[in-house]
C-alpha cells in the first residue's frame, strides 16, 4: 500500500520542520543569526503518457527548500566601538588568512596582538586602506598601524581680542617693562608647541601710544674742522645753519621715524623729535664723513654720559692683551691689571685666559648691580668675547656705566653715545596707535617682523629684527586698521603677522630674518581684534599645533571610515570598511559561526563602502541580533507536533487496515 510511505514522508517533514524550528529557537540569542523556515512539495509519482485518470493519489510531500529570513535583526548598542552593526542590507567579508573567505552579519569584532580588526573566529575583516590624502588603496585586512600621534608645530595662530578704548595711555609708566603692569594697556597668552611637542606659550603685550613724543639731542660742536655730519646715511653739509630741502628729502626717505617738523640743527646741538608711532628709537647713527661713529667714545675721555632705558652697553674685550700659553694650550692675559666696572674694582691675573676674565666679572655681578641699582645683567658672551651689561627699563635718562683701567685694561668701548632723550608733549594724532610685543614662555622677546632701525645693517632692506610692530585701531569704529604698516580693509582679513623664534627646537625658526627663504615662523592673525569700550579681553583664539598622542581608541562613522582618537586630541583615518552585496543573496549557503559562503547561485560578491548605493549605512558600538521571532517559533512546533502526530495516525490506521486484511 502506497499510503505508508505517503504517511513516512510526511512524519519525515514533520520532523525537518522541527529540526529548524528548533535550531532557531536555539540561536533566538546568537549575535547575526538569521532564521529559516523549511518549504515543501507535495510529490505525485510519474505517469506514462495516456495511462490511468486524472484522479491519481499524491505520494506525499517533500522538503523543498530551508530557506533562509535576512531581514535585519533588531540593532543593539554596547560600550565597545569595536562592535559593528550594518543598518541596511550587505555583509562584512572576513578572510581566513589562507584563501577562504566568507560572509557574516555578525559584527562582534576586537583586535588581535598584532593591531588586526578579526571576528570571534580569529578572522580578519575586509575594508580599504587609506593614504595620508584619504584616497582609497586597494582591499586589505582592515589593522589599526598608527599607536600614536606624532607632535605638530604650531604653524598658525588666530587670536582676536578687545582693548579697553577707556584707558588713558597717559597713565601708563614712560618705558615699557613686562614685569610692570602700568607700563602696558593689556597682555594675553596662547599656548603654543615646537617641533618635538614640547608645550611653550607666547605672551604678547600691547601697549598705547600715548600723545607724547621722545626728543634727542646730539652734541655735534666737537666736529672736526672741514668735516661733514651724517645722519642715518645723509650726509649734512653743514652744522651750522638749517637742512637743505635736499637734505631734508633724502632723511625722510632714509629714516621715516624722524619727524623732519621738529628738526632743528644749530649752534652745534642737532635736535629732533621721533614720530609717535615709532615702535623704537634704537640707535641714530651718528658719523663723520670718514665713517667713524661721532663722537668717538674711549676710556681716558669723552665716555657718553647718558643711555636710553632698556639699552645695552657693551665692551669687548681687547684679543690683542691675550698670547698664546702652550703650557695650558690656551690664550693667556699678558700681565695683571685691574679694572673698575661701576666702581666695583676687580684685579686680572698674568695668565687668566679669556674665558677666566669674562667669567671673574660675571661672578662680580651682584656687587656690580648693588652699586648701580639701575643695571639689570652683567654677562659674559664667550663666542664673542663681550661683557653685556643690561639697563633696567625705567623712566627718563640713565647715567652709562663708568668703566677705568690703567694702560693694560683690556675693554674697549664699542657702542656710541653722547645722547641726551628728553620726552615732550605731542598730540591725539595717534589715538588707537599700539606697540605690540611678543616673548616666548614670557622670557625671551620675539621678532614680530619689525623693520630694522635706519642706520643699522639691514635697513630699507628685506631684513627684520626683534622689538615691537605698531598695530592701529580707527578712532571712529573701533575696528583694527593697519598691522605693522599694512592696512586692513574695513571688514576685511588683516595681513599675517610672522613670529619667528617661537619654535626653539627648530633651527631654521631664528629670531633674526637673516635668510628669509630658509624661514619658517608661525602666521598669526588678530583680525576680529577692535578697540571698543568694554573690557579688555580675548574674543577668539586657537592654534593649530599639539604635542606627541598615544592611541586611546578607535570608532566607525556611518560611512564605514575607521577613525583613531590619540591622547593630544587628534584623530586619524585609518581605513574603510567594506560591504558586500550580492545579486541573489539566498543562494549564498551556510558554513557555521553565523557565516556564509558564496555560491554560483549567490553571484559573486559586489564590494562597496557603507551607505554608497544600496548598502546599509554601519552603525559603531552596536550588535545586530538574531531576527528569529520566538512567539512565530513556538507555534510552528506546535503545528509540526501536530502534523508529526496526524501522519503518525496515518501510518497507524493503515496498519489496522492491513491487520484486517490478513485476517479476512
Amino acid at each position: 500500500m502506497a499510503g505508508f510511505n505517503t504517511a513516512v514522508t510526511g512524519i519525515k517533514a514533520a520532523t525537518t520542520d522541527l529540526d529548524v524550528a528548533g535550531n532557531n529557537i536555539a540561536n533566538s540569542s546568537t549575535t547575526g543569526f538569521k532564521a529559516s523556515r523549511v518549504e515543501f512539495g507535495d510529490i505525485y509519482a510519474t505517469a506514462v503518457v495516456g495511462a490511468g485518470t486524472v484522479n491519481t493519489a499524491g505520494s506525499g510531500v517533500t522538503v523543498m527548500d530551508i530557506a533562509t529570513d535576512y531581514s535585519a535583526g533588531t540593532i543593539e548598542f554596547t560600550n565597545n566601538n569595536l562592535d559593528l552593526a550594518i543598518n541596511g542590507s550587505g555583509f562584512f567579508q572576513l578572510d581566513d588568512g589562507q584563501g577562504g573567505t566568507t560572509y557574516t552579519r555578525a559584527g562582534a569584532f576586537e583586535l588581535d596582538s598584532e593591531g588586526y580588526i578579526v571576528s570571534k573566529t580569529g578572522k580578519y575583516l575586509q575594508g580599504y586602506g587609506l593614504d595620508e590624502l584619504g584616497n582609497q588603496l586597494p582591499l586589505q585586512n582592515l589593522a589599526v598601524t598608527q599607536k600614536e600621534s606624532s607632535p605638530h608645530a604650531t604653524e598658525s595662530i588666530d587670536l582676536a581680542f578687545n582693548i579697553d578704548s577707556a584707558k588713558d595711555a597717559e597713565l601708563l609708566a614712560r618705558s615699557f617693562d613686562k614685569t610692570n603692569a602700568s607700563s602696558y594697556s593689556y597682555s594675553t597668552t596662547v599656548e603654543t608647541f615646537d617641533s618635538l611637542g614640547n608645550a611653550n606659550s607666547i605672551r604678547y603685550y600691547f601697549v598705547e601710544q600715548a600723545a607724547v613724543r621722545e626728543q634727542f639731542q646730539f652734541d655735534v660742536s666737537g666736529l672736526p674742522a672741514g668735516e661733514d655730519l651724517t645722519i642715518s646715511g645723509v650726509t649734512i653739509t653743514s652744522t651750522s645753519t638749517p637742512l637743505t630741502t635736499a637734505e631734508e628729502d633724502a632723511l625722510e626717505a632714509a629714516d621715516p621715524r624722524i619727524d623732519l617738523d621738529t628738526l632743528s640743527l644749530s649752534g652745534g646741538t642737532l635736535t629732533f623729535e621721533l614720530k609717535a608711532d615709532s615702535t623704537s628709537a634704537g640707535d641714530v647713527v651718528i658719523s663723520d664723513t670718514s665713517g667713524s661713529e661721532y663722537p668717538v667714545a674711549n676710556l681716558d675721555n669723552g665716555v657718553p654720559s647718558t643711555r636710553a632705558a632698556n639699552e645695552v652697553q657693551t665692551f669687548t674685550i681687547d684679543s690683542s692683551l691675550f698670547s698664546y700659553n702652550a703650557s695650558v694650550g690656551d690664550d693667556t692675559l699678558n700681565n695683571a691689571t685691574t679694572v673698575a666696572i661701576g666702581g666695583v674694582s676687580l684685579e686680572l691675573d698674568t695668565g687668566m685666559t679669556l674665558e677666566d676674565v669674562g667669567l671673574a666679572i660675571e661672578d662680580a655681578q651682584q656687587e656690580i648691580i648693588d652699586n648701580n641699582p639701575d643695571i639689570e645683567s652683567v654677562e659674559f658672551n664667550e663666542a664673542t668675547g663681550e661683557i653685556d651689561i643690561t639697563w633696567e627699563a625705567v623712566a627718563g635718562n640713565v647715567d652709562l656705566l663708568a668703566i677705568s683701567g690703567g694702560t693694560n685694561s683690556p675693554f674697549v668701548e664699542t657702542t656710541p653715545g653722547n645722547v641726551d632723550i628728553a620726552v615732550v608733549q605731542g598730540d591725539n594724532s595717534f589715538q588707537g596707535a599700539y606697540r605690540m610685543y611678543a616673548y616666548l614662555n614670557d622670557e625671551q622677546q620675539l621678532n614680530l617682523g619689525k623693520v630694522v632701525d635706519p642706520g643699522e645693517s639691514g635697513f630699507l632692506t628685506d631684513k627684520t629684527e626683534v622689538g615691537p610692530i605698531v598695530i592701529k585701531f580707527n578712532s571712529t569704529t573701533g575696528k583694527l586698521a593697519e598691522v605693522n604698516g599694512e592696512e586692513v580693509p574695513d571688514g576685511g582679513t588683516a595681513p599675517n603677522i610672522t613670529i619667528l623664534g617661537a619654535d626653539p627646537a627648530n633651527p631654521n625658526d631664528t629670531l633674526l630674518d637673516s635668510d628669509v627663504d630658509s624661514l619658517v615662523g608661525v602666521q598669526l592673525d588678530i583680525t576680529g581684534s577692535s578697540q571698543f569700550a568694554s573690557d579688555s579681553i580675548v574674543k577668539s583664539s586657537s592654534q593649530d599645533g599639539y604635542p606627541k598622542g598615544d592611541l586611546i581608541g578607535v570608532a566607525f562613522s556611518e560611512n564605514g571610515e575607521m577613525v583613531a582618537s590619540f591622547s593630544n586630541g587628534q584623530t586619524q583615518k585609518l581605513g574603510l570598511v567594506s560591504i558586500a552585496t550580492f545579486a541573489n543573496q539566498s543562494g549564498l549557503q551556510s558554513s557555521g559561526d553565523t557565516e556564509w559562503i558564496a555560491t554560483f547561485d549567490s553571484g559573486a560578491a559586489v564590494l562597496n563602502p557603507p551607505g554608497t548605493g544600496l548598502n546599509g549605512t554601519l552603525t559603531s558600538a552596536a550588535l545586530e541580533q538574531s531576527n528569529v521571532d520566538l512567539s512565530s517559533e513556538l507555534v510552528k512546533l506546535i503545528e509540526a507536533q501536530r502534523n508529526f502526530q496526524a501522519n503518525s495516525k496515518t501510518l497507524e490506521t493503515l496498519n489496522t487496515v492491513t491487520q484486517s486484511i490478513l485476517q479476512i
